[in-house]
C-alpha cells in the first residue's frame, strides 16, 4: 500500500510518510501520532503534549511541535482557529479534506461542516477568475447561537 491509499488510516499514513521520508519512528513520535489521531476532536499542541505525556513520559514539547509541523506539511493535519492565542489542529482533515469550520469568536467552539453547493460555487468562482485551487481553507468566524439566544455561552462563563 502507498501512503496515499484511502484504505489506510491517517495514523498509518503518518507512519508510512515518516518512514518514506527517512524519519525514525521513535516511541515519542508514535505516541504523539496515535494520540493526535486517537479521536475526532480538534486539539491544541499543549493538550496533545499533556495527553501524550500521560501515555509516554518521554514525550517532549519540542518533539510534539516538530511532529505537528511534519503532519501539517504532510497534509494529514490542518491548523484551524488561526488568529486565536494558539491554533488548534484538525485530525479529520486527512480523511475529509473538503470541509470548513465555524469558529465561535467568544467561546472558540469549532463546528465542522461540508456543503456540496460551496464546492460548486468555488469551482465556478476560481474558473471565472482564471485560477485552479490547490488548497482551500474555509473558516467562518462567528458568534454561536448560545450567546445570541441566552446572552451567555455555557462554554465561556462571564468573567473569563
Amino acid at each position: 500500500m502507498t501512503s496515499s491509499s484511502p484504505a489506510m488510516t491517517p495514523q498509518a499514513r503518518a507512519f508510512e510518510t515518516m518512514r518514506t521520508q527517512g524519519l525514525r519512528l521513535t516511541s515519542q513520535r508514535k505516541t504523539i501520532t496515535e494520540v493526535a489521531f486517537g479521536n475526532r476532536e480538534h486539539f491544541s499542541a499543549e493538550s496533545l503534549l499533556a495527553r501524550s505525556c500521560r501515555r509516554n513520559a518521554k514525550v517532549s514539547r519540542a518533539t510534539v511541535y516538530r511532529t505537528l509541523a511534519f503532519l501539517v506539511r504532510a497534509g494529514l493535519l490542518r491548523q484551524v482557529g488561526i488568529g486565536q492565542s494558539s491554533p488548534l489542529y484538525d485530525p479529520n482533515f486527512a480523511d475529509h479534506p473538503r470541509h470548513g469550520h465555524f469558529v465561535c469568536v467568544d467561546c472558540h467552539k469549532i463546528v465542522e461542516f461540508h456543503d456540496h453547493c460551496l464546492d460548486v460555487r468555488e469551482s465556478i468562482v476560481t474558473k471565472d477568475h482564471g485560477f485552479s485551487p490547490k488548497r482551500v481553507n474555509l473558516q467562518i468566524e462567528a458568534t454561536c447561537d448560545a450567546l445570541r439566544e441566552k446572552g451567555v455561552c455555557p462554554r465561556n462563563p462571564p468573567g473569563t
